[in-house]
């Protein structure tokens, strides 16, 4: 035991910041992480004629800490998706590499419970790279506007995924139930 002291406000930035590191950031938003991927068919392109349909998985995330007054952290998701355009005549074959921008804040409550804040990206935030298999599917790609359509769907994706009850408790950590356990320890029995 110290027999140092510290003020109540020093405390409670050391015990935030003792909380809330990256590789907990990170432990929060794992449980997105290796989840398979999987949509369509979904029409693009003009008229919606052509359908795609993709597989994949969201791999393991980063993060780095953003300086300021707040706890928050930059994310990067990435996700593998390998995608099959059917235009009725032909199938073309595409794989994707993505990078979903997470924004993450911890955030306290005055019941003392700290709630993980997770902005998801917006279609124009996501990153792509989409490469196709041959020379026709390039220019397919670029006249059904895939790019653009495979953005929108995988950040309404995450949005949603983000929702998911087992998501949400995973983003909450409550202080006070566990000070009340660890005294419940100390009580005479």
């Amino acid at each position: 035991m110290s027999d140092e002291f510290c003020s109540y406000a020093e405390f409670g930035k050391r015990f935030f910041a003792a909380a809330v590191t990256s590789d907990k950031i990170l432990g929060a938003v794992a449980a997105l992480g290796g989840r398979p991927i999987a949509f369509g068919p979904m029409g693009v392109g003009p008229g919606r004629l052509a359908k795609v349909t993709a597989t994949g998985e969201i791999g393991t995330a980063t993060a780095q800490e953003v300086p300021g007054r707040e706890i928050s952290f930059d994310v990067t998701l990435p996700v593998a998706l390998d995608f099959a355009l059917d235009l009725q005549v032909e199938t073309h074959h595409f794989h994707g590499a993505l990078e979903l921008p997470l924004k993450v804040r911890a955030r306290a409550t005055p019941d003392l419970r700290i709630v993980v804040e997770v902005t998801p990206p917006s279609a124009r935030d996501v990153r792509l790279d989409l490469t196709a298999d041959g020379r026709r599917a390039g220019m397919v790609k670029k006249l059904a506007g895939v790019d653009a359509e495979v953005k929108r769907f995988v950040a309404k994706y995450v949005a949603r995924e983000l929702e998911k009850p087992e998501i949400a408790r995973a983003r909450i950590v409550d202080v006070n139930s566990a000070i009340d356990a660890a005294w419940a320890g100390l009580a005479p029995r």
